[in-house]
């Protein structure tokens, strides 16, 4: 059993490492399952056949240990060597192999289940939802919010509440799903989005906005002009960069493109069933579905809701829209 667990955490070492350093693409959901299911196997495998083995081993050595001391009591011999207790404590103590894999059961599956089913952390590596999120958030993700979906196939298996407009979401990417993106909801299933000269309109209607002060950008050491926007029940700041076009260059070809219009003004979208429009808060500065369509509801991933920490600005901390 020693070289056999030795095998398996060098290739879980060996899988971490190429993931980290580029040579393999990493799927953390299938690693922390198959992590799951190891150590669980470990954990029935040291509860009902290893440890009942060390605990007879061990109650034997107390049987010989009396049964020595008795034949030497009758010689005469009254100090004998060893002590039962320290043989005891050895042989019930859990080897290496079992405590690297059983002993760690419990946590990975505490573990896989919160981030499986209710919460999972998200870390914000781009400006594309700023002013809403900035680079460095930490958020939590609602992974039930929209309906539990199996960890690794991510199939439904509760319905949940339908994404609404306004909702900020994470989501795999359409074009890769092993990466997880996050952009604002703007159109749900047979809603025409229209983004035209940088303004939104949705079915016709045009959302209002409201000036706001400009948005001073610490890493860009720049301002954008803010606005905000109200999309259902949700408010939030929008961002808009004078010097960019309104035009949309390089469009993917996306399922359902022929759903879409491109012009120098911007682009025109009719939102198939079963399918999202997102955008970014940041708008002249996001890669969404203006650029790579739409994003089936198989992909989502969660409802992200709070930033539990930002190290360079604990004033980050909350709740937001």
């Amino acid at each position: 059993m020693q070289v056999l667990t030795s095998f398996i955490l060098a290739a879980f070492v060996g899988y971490a490492s190429a993931w980290y350093f580029g040579i393999v693409e990493g799927n953390f959901a299938l690693l922390l399952f198959l992590a799951t299911v190891v150590t669980g196997i470990y954990w029935l495998a040291e509860r009902f056949y290893f440890l009942p083995q060390r605990q007879k081993a061990a109650a034997l050595l107390e049987v010989d240990t009396i049964r020595r001391r008795e034949e030497l009591g009758r010689q005469g011999i009254s100090q004998v060597d060893g002590n039962v207790a320290e043989g005891r404590a050895r042989i019930l103590a859990q080897p290496w192999w079992l405590d690297w894999t059983a002993g760690l059961f419990p946590v990975i599956i505490a573990v896989f289940f919160l981030r499986s089913f209710l919460f999972e952390p998200f870390k914000i590596p781009s400006g594309s939802m700023i002013p809403t999120l900035l680079v460095g958030d930490l958020i939590l993700v609602n992974k039930f919010h929209y309906g539990v979906r199996l960890p690794v196939i991510n199939t439904k298996i509760t319905e949940g509440n339908k994404p609404e407009r306004g909702d900020v979401m994470v989501f795999r990417y359409p074009p890769k799903p092993s990466l997880d993106y996050i952009k604002r909801v703007v159109g749900v299933p047979g809603d025409e989005v229209a983004y035209l000269n940088k303004r939104l309109t949705i079915n016709g209607k045009v959302i209002a906005t409201v000036a706001l002060p400009e948005f001073f950008d610490e890493d860009a050491m720049r301002y954008s002009k803010q606005y905000e926007e109200a999309l259902g029940e949700h408010k939030h700041g929008i961002l808009n960069d004078d010097d960019r076009s309104a035009f949309v260059p390089g469009a993917d070809d996306f399922v359902f493109r022929q759903n879409c219009r491109y012009s120098v003004e911007g682009v025109v979208c009719k939102v198939p069933q079963g399918h999202y429009f997102m955008m970014g808060d940041n708008r002249d500065n996001s890669l969404d579905s203006r650029y790579w369509g739409f994003v089936p509801d198989k992909n989502i991933v969660g409802k992200a809701f709070f930033v539990w920490m930002n190290f360079s600005s604990l004033k980050r901390i909350g709740s937001f829209n």
